[in-house]
């Protein structure tokens, strides 16, 4: 497997911080709407059988319009301050830890490229899983007409927070984690493997300029395809378990954990549950794989030309 970054393109661990969290949060934010829309699909339905239960949400156009006629065109964008910070958190860790590891020749070695993102992923996750709980939380919140899930009712990123902290504790902040950590290291590690691979792939067979853009949108397009494949399952168990009614204790209502959620979804739902929104993921995972690592990249060009 090719090494995700030339030696003549490094960058130090510190700048891939601030460019890995600059360039996803540039791509959260045209891709906001639909993080809001597969949440609410993976939600419908929850802990139902097929057919027994009201579909507000249908397919991609008809759910962005359900959303907007329920809360208005900036519905769409809701969470996009929480997705803001959890981007921020998450990718300038996992950018950082990824590079590290990229200095240190590991991602040189078979496999080297996956482990380290994975690695990298399952950090990032964790220091953001606060963030991703309240976003996921306010993008559920809707009219009681058209909600699915539990109505958690916050007024905002810190009020949620806040609310959270006081009433379950500090470490009520990182419930869900269990979902998100898996979500993030698969999700990674496909990402930066099958980008860094598949940039070098289509080097090589020369079909474009070795500067050009083209190259990493091409790195970017094969590797949202892999993202997409093998994050949905636990992005609906994360979502799942972010979204669920606690008790005064702080304990999940619905979920003793990640494998008590997957049991329960595949027995009570059928294993296809696992695939909710699909699409809407791919819709979301692709453009926000390919905007992120296109803007990443494109931004380690720059800063490397400035360095020299």
């Amino acid at each position: 497997m090719a090494p995700a970054m030339d030696a003549g393109d490094m960058v130090s661990p510190a700048m891939d911080l601030v460019l890995g969290a600059s360039a996803c949060c540039l791509a959260c934010v045209f891709t906001n709407p639909l993080e809001v829309v597969k949440t609410r699909l993976q939600l419908q339905g929850e802990l139902q059988a097929p057919g027994t239960y009201p579909r507000p949400y249908r397919g991609f156009v008809a759910s962005v319009a359900a959303v907007a006629r329920a809360d208005g065109l900036w519905g769409l964008q809701k969470g996009l301050a929480a997705g803001l910070l959890y981007q921020g958190l998450m990718n300038s860790v996992r950018f950082y830890c990824y590079s590290l590891a990229c200095q240190a020749g590991l991602t040189q070695q078979p496999g080297g490229t996956a482990v380290a993102g994975a690695v990298a992923g399952a950090l990032g996750a964790f220091v953001g899983s606060p963030a991703y709980l309240v976003k996921t939380q306010l993008q559920a919140q809707t009219v009681a007409a058209m909600a699915v899930g539990h109505q958690h009712q916050h007024q905002s990123v810190l009020g949620a927070l806040e609310t959270i902290w006081r009433q379950q504790g500090l470490l009520a902040l990182w419930r869900g984690a269990g979902g998100a950590v898996p979500r993030v290291t698969v999700g990674s590690a496909a990402q930066l493997a099958t980008f860094a691979s598949a940039k070098a792939w289509v080097q090589e067979r020369q079909w474009l300029l070795e500067d050009s853009w083209l190259v990493t949108l091409a790195g970017g397009m094969i590797s949202s395809v892999a993202v997409a494949a093998v994050m949905t399952p636990f992005d609906v168990l994360s979502t799942r378990l972010y979204n669920q009614p606690v008790d005064r204790a702080g304990r999940g209502q619905l979920y003793g954990g990640l494998a008590d959620c997957l049991v329960k979804i595949c027995q009570q739902e059928g294993p296809l549950a696992l695939y909710k929104g699909l699409g809407l993921a791919y819709l979301r995972l692709g453009p926000h794989t390919i905007l992120s690592m296109f803007f990443w990249d494109e931004l380690r060009k720059l800063a490397t030309r400035a360095q020299h």
